[in-house]
């Protein structure tokens, strides 16, 4: 197993891309070009981060120690947030996954009502590379059976976790979407959502259909007292797709970080 530093230094490199911020409900606000260079230092010891954006002063920082709210996955994907909700303050995390030359981030933040305020979906490439990108994700793209293999970790270190998904999603007429997940073989949790364009409407949850391949997963009001999870998602390939899921539990606490990838089997 990676250490977390090891995981780190796969984002190492010049990134080039934009940040894209959105409404809650998906609205494009703002598009600004970007350029990201992550450098090892002293051997790798220390990595110093360089972000240039169209308009705004530049962002420059140095790690040598991962801690806080920050872990990392051993393909290199990771999140950064808030470790604890807490009523009448902000709250919020970023979600980046990684997959050959292409990086895909995405910040979702809550004011100090516990409302979705605002979303940033930041697509990057690797300078120098011509990775392809895909369209904006439908809800046809997700339609059918898709089955993953889950790792979790976890924030105090222990091992650890992998089991077994399995997502079957198939539409209800012109206008609901119903989704059927199970992890680990256990029992199944079925959900309906109506969807309104590209935003799709739990109960308690909004799925957003981005640019990119990309989905954004999370409430729109967090509700004290109940655990609550946010997610990234992201189309690779039109039969292969990776989620990131930090969760919470009903005390606020951040509990752990899933990396999920699904393969469409139907």
């Amino acid at each position: 197993m990676k250490s977390q530093w090891d995981c780190f230094l796969q984002n190492l490199g010049e990134w080039q891309g934009s940040f894209t911020q959105f409404s809650p409900r998906g609205e494009i606000l703002s598009d600004t070009p970007s350029l990201l260079s992550l450098e090892g230092l002293d051997n790798n010891q220390k990595v110093r981060l360089t972000l240039r954006r169209a308009g705004k002063e530049d962002l420059v920082a140095e790690y040598s120690t991962i801690g806080g709210g920050l872990r990392f996955c051993e393909n290199g994907a990771f999140s950064t947030g808030s470790m604890q909700f807490a009523p009448y303050t902000q709250f919020g995390a970023e979600l980046a996954l990684l997959h050959d030359d292409r990086r895909l981030r995405l910040v979702q933040l809550f004011n100090k009502e516990s409302q979705l305020e605002q979303l940033t979906l930041i697509r990057e490439q690797r300078v120098g590379t011509n990775a392809p990108e895909f369209p904006l994700l439908t809800v046809d793209d997700l339609v059918g059976e898709w089955n993953g293999e889950a790792v979790t970790i976890y924030p105090d270190g222990r091992s650890p976790d992998s089991y077994q998904t399995s997502l079957k999603l198939h539409r209800e007429g012109s206008d609901r979407l119903v989704q059927e997940l199970s992890f680990g073989g256990e029992r199944t949790i079925a959900s309906t959502a109506t969807i309104h364009g590209s935003v799709l409407s739990f109960e308690q949850i909004q799925v957003l259909l981005l640019p990119g391949g990309a989905s954004s997963t999370c409430p729109v009001q967090i509700k004290l007292g109940q655990p609550l999870f946010l997610e990234v998602g992201w189309l690779l390939q039109p039969d292969l797709r990776q989620r990131l899921i930090r969760r919470y539990s009903d005390k606020g606490e951040w509990v752990s970080l899933t990396l999920l990838t699904e393969r469409k089997t139907s």
